[in-house]
């Protein structure tokens, strides 16, 4: 099968001991996959309670978290693949009870019963399962344990290089029963051309077609930027007609 490779290289990110000699390289470091919280605020704070349980998947050494206990989080449970980062972190944020730290795979998360959470949020890690050879197994596999994981009108915030084309149709799977809303956001160091300014607001959602495609007329300013999916996890109340959009060999 075929693997969306649009931010892949050769590294294999889907591999535990990828990650763990890379944060033994850094040890110390922090850095944040694709965005910091201060981009992401508004996208948090309008769907996230600062209440809610949240669960970070794929944490790795980043900020975000932290960023989000500063400004009122209360419970936010991290994991990660690798064990030397989980290892890392817990030491560091120790004396900060809000947050914990688990060593887990997110496509295998028993550990956690049915409807634990409000909120899971993932920077990057769908994008790292999907750069492995059995990248629709292990996004099937992360996406249904994601599913489990939230309550009924739980959210699902996913930060991802991949457009609705190769995104959606993972997404749309009617089993998950998700209510979708697309944005999306350029990347923090992009500059336009020119110097010129944009009256555009990455606030505002970007409709997706019948297709789950951007719609025809939608220019992306930045090529390279991050698109943020909002999904709601519809309860038995709001009966919905989910449109779902069929998997092909182009994107797996």
């Amino acid at each position: 099968m075929y693997r969306d490779v649009s931010s892949c290289n050769t590294y294999n990110y889907g591999d535990a001991l990828y990650w763990d000699a890379r944060y033994v390289q850094e040890a110390g470091g922090a850095f944040d996959w694709y965005q910091r919280y201060s981009s992401l605020r508004p996208f948090v704070r309008n769907y996230v309670p600062t209440s809610s349980r949240v669960l970070m998947v794929g944490c790795g050494n980043a900020l975000m978290s932290e960023d989000m206990v500063k400004d009122g989080y209360e419970d936010i449970m991290n994991i990660d693949i690798s064990s030397v980062a989980i290892e890392m972190m817990r030491r560091k944020y120790e004396y900060i009870p809000q947050l914990k730290y688990m060593q887990m795979d997110v496509r295998d998360m028993s550990f956690f019963q049915d409807e634990s959470f409000d909120s899971v949020i993932d920077k990057g890690t769908l994008d790292s399962l999907m750069c492995g050879t059995d990248a629709p197994i292990s996004a099937s596999r992360m996406l249904g344990e994601v599913s489990r994981l939230l309550k009924p009108g739980g959210i699902y915030t996913l930060i991802t290089y991949g457009d609705p084309s190769v995104r959606v149709p993972h997404l749309s799977r009617p089993l998950y029963n998700w209510n979708i809303v697309l944005y999306n956001l350029p990347r923090p160091d992009f500059k336009r051309p020119g110097g010129c300014s944009s009256t555009k607001s990455y606030l505002e959602p970007i409709p997706i077609t019948e297709k789950g495609l951007l719609p025809a007329d939608f220019v992306l300013e930045d090529p390279d930027s991050h698109f943020i999916y909002v999904c709601k996890k519809m309860d038995d109340t709001e009966l919905r007609n989910i449109p779902s959009y069929p998997l092909t060999a182009e994107i797996l």
